[in-house]
């Protein structure tokens, strides 16, 4: 008996932890579109960034914590470029910097997103 009551435990709690990534997996889902969505609303790569952070401590230790690490890099590296490329534009350079950055961000969204949708962590081969 105890070994059956063992066994059933075992899988209400695969089916708990499955239910959780999936969870996870739709909340990165909705941080690559808010990102995307970024293009025509800029504050909308914010609330991005700020929904992972505040469900990073969920992700750890799961394939989705790659996902959130590249979608927080994204944000931070992309407002570094933006800093750069507006401070620049007065010698014109800036101009290019901020189309490069768009590129490397519409890059990273879809890179991403393609592999969240296979369940392919980032990072990896």
């Amino acid at each position: 008996m105890d070994e059956n009551f063992s066994q059933q435990m075992d899988a209400e709690l695969n089916l708990t932890k499955e239910n959780s990534n999936d969870k996870l997996k739709t909340i990165a889902m909705i941080v690559y579109g808010l990102q995307a969505l970024s293009f025509l609303m800029g504050i909308t790569f914010i609330v991005a960034v700020i929904l992972n952070y505040v469900k990073k401590d969920d992700v750890q230790g799961t394939w989705l914590e790659s996902h959130f690490n590249w979608q927080i890099r994204t944000f931070w590296f992309s407002l570094l470029w933006s800093l750069i490329g507006i401070a620049s534009m007065l010698f014109l350079v800036g101009y290019a910097i901020l189309f490069a950055d768009a590129i490397w961000v519409i890059y990273r969204i879809i890179k991403g997103w393609l592999r969240l949708n296979d369940n392919k962590a980032m990072y990896t081969s």
